[in-house]
C-alpha cells in the first residue's frame, strides 16, 4: 500500500451523511481493543490518483500545526460506518510487538493460497480469519496478547515457504507475491487497511464492503 503525506481535496465529510452500517459504542470499543496497537494511522484518499486511478493512503495532518493526527474513537466510528477507510500500523515501536498479523494477497488464485495457509496454521493450533478484498483477500491472525513482530515474521515466512505460497521477499515471482504485516521493525512500518470497512473502488465510483468469510478468533500462538 502506497502512503503519501499530502492530504487530497474533498475529504471533509458532511455531518448529516448517514452511515452505511450502524455503529455502536461497543463496536468502536471492541474494534479498538482488537486492532489498535499505536495511534499512528493512514486514511484512504477520496479521489483516485490522476495517473493510476488507484485510491492511495496518506497520513492526515493537523491543518494548523502540520503534525500527523492520532487515531481517535470518532475516526474509528467513521471507518466502521463506511465513510472512510483507515489503515493501521502493526508494530508498536516501543515494544516491537503486534496485536495482529495479516497476509495481504492480491493476485489470481490468491484466495486459494490464503485458504491453504489457513489450513496449515490450523494444524499448528493457530486460528485465522479470511477476509475478501477487491483483488484477492487477507488472512488475519489475532494474538491472545501482543506478540514479538520478529517471531511473527519468521513463523509466517516459513509456513508460506513450506506450502509454496509466494511471499514478498521469499520468492522471485513478480506480481504474484503476498505481503504480510508486520513487515519490518523501523519506526514507521508498513500499514494495512483494516477489516470491516467499505473501500473506494480503483476505477469505478462505487464502493465495496469487506468482511470476514470465516469467524475471527483469538489465536493462542506465542
Amino acid at each position: 500500500m502506497s502512503v503519501t503525506t499530502n492530504q487530497p481535496r474533498g475529504m471533509n465529510l458532511p455531518g448529516t451523511k448517514p452511515p452505511i452500517v450502524p455503529v455502536t459504542h461497543d463496536n468502536v470499543r471492541d474494534w479498538w481493543a482488537l486492532l489498535v496497537n499505536r495511534k499512528a494511522y493512514t486514511r484512504q484518499s477520496a479521489n483516485p490518483h490522476p495517473e493510476t486511478s488507484r485510491h492511495y493512503h496518506y497520513q492526515p495532518k493537523n491543518k494548523d500545526s502540520g503534525q500527523p493526527l492520532e487515531l481517535d474513537p470518532p475516526t474509528v466510528r467513521k471507518h466502521l460506518a463506511g465513510w472512510i477507510t483507515v489503515g493501521l500500523y502493526a508494530i508498536n515501536p516501543q515494544s516491537q510487538r503486534c496485536k495482529w498479523i495479516t497476509i495481504d494477497a492480491d493476485y489470481d488464485d490468491a484466495f486459494f493460497d490464503l485458504g491453504k495457509l489457513k489450513g496449515e496454521l490450523a494444524l499448528d493450533g493457530v486460528s485465522a480469519a479470511l477476509e475478501m478484498s477487491r483483488r484477492g483477500g487477507h488472512l488475519w491472525i489475532f494474538g491472545e496478547r501482543p506478540l514479538l513482530a520478529e517471531q511473527c515474521r519468521v513463523y509466517i515466512y516459513n509456513v508460506a515457504l513450506r506450502l509454496g505460497v509466494p511471499i514478498k521477499g521469499a520468492q522471485p515471482v513478480c506480481g504474484t507475491e503476498s505481503r504480510y504485516f508486520p513487515d519490518k521493525t523501523d519506526s514507521l512500518p508498513g500499514n494495512s487497511a483494516m477489516p470491516c470497512v467499505v473501500h473506494s473502488e480503483s476505477i469505478v465510483p462505487t464502493t465495496t464492503a469487506t468482511g470476514f468469510t470465516t469467524p475471527a478468533a483469538i489465536s493462542t500462538y506465542n
